[in-house]
């Protein structure tokens, strides 16, 4: 599922950055550390580095979705829970760029152009399990990151501190199994009378 999440936001960037820009830059999810870019990955490039997935307390429901079918059999179901997954999205501009810091600050700014767009994920982009997920999928974009330290974080990874996006998306999650069951349509009470004897 997460794996799909990277899918979606791939295409979503692919779909609305400017098409001289998708030509021309890597879109990669490996981590931004001193050994950045891997082999795989071709300057210049947008790391979208995800680096916390965490249950959405506000958006918990304890209420049962119930599906009544014409049988005369229903579906009960617990509701989906909620994980948010925050990325860190840096650029890396191109090693022979003559202004690295230019060209990646052009870089985020479009990809934050494209972010800001969309309150929600668009459902036309959703890739694999995520396709026609309900209800669309929350994004928050520019948000103070879950990072303790963000000088503490770069250290950690032992590369320099660079400009970075932080961005988190909810994905809805359902680890429980239907319960399908017959549907009760009347209750019948049934008085004995009062026999004295």
């Amino acid at each position: 599922m997460i794996n799909d999440l990277d899918k979606t936001l791939e295409e979503l960037l692919k779909k609305d950055l400017p098409q001289e820009l998708v030509s021309q830059v890597t879109i990669s999810f490996d981590t931004p550390d001193d050994q950045f870019p891997p082999s795989s990955v071709t300057l210049p490039a947008i790391d979208l580095f995800l680096y916390d997935v965490r249950e959405n307390l506000e958006l918990r429901s304890n209420e049962w979705i119930v599906e009544r079918h014409s049988n005369g059999m229903a579906t009960r179901q617990r509701p989906p829970i909620r994980v948010e997954c925050s990325y860190l999205i840096t650029a890396w501009p191109s090693e022979s760029a003559p202004n690295p810091a230019q060209d990646e600050h052009h870089l985020l700014g479009e990809v934050m152009r494209v972010l800001l767009r969309y309150p929600t994920i668009p459902a036309g982009v959703l890739q694999g399990s995520l396709k026609g997920m309900e209800p669309p999928l929350p994004t928050t974009s520019l948000q103070p990151s879950r990072l303790q330290s963000m000088g503490e974080f770069w250290q950690a990874l032992g590369g320099k501190p660079k400009a970075a996006l932080n961005y988190s998306v909810t994905i809805a999650i359902e680890p429980f199994e239907a319960i399908e069951e017959p549907v009760v349509v009347e209750k019948i009470i049934a008085i004995k009378p009062d026999v004295k004897r």
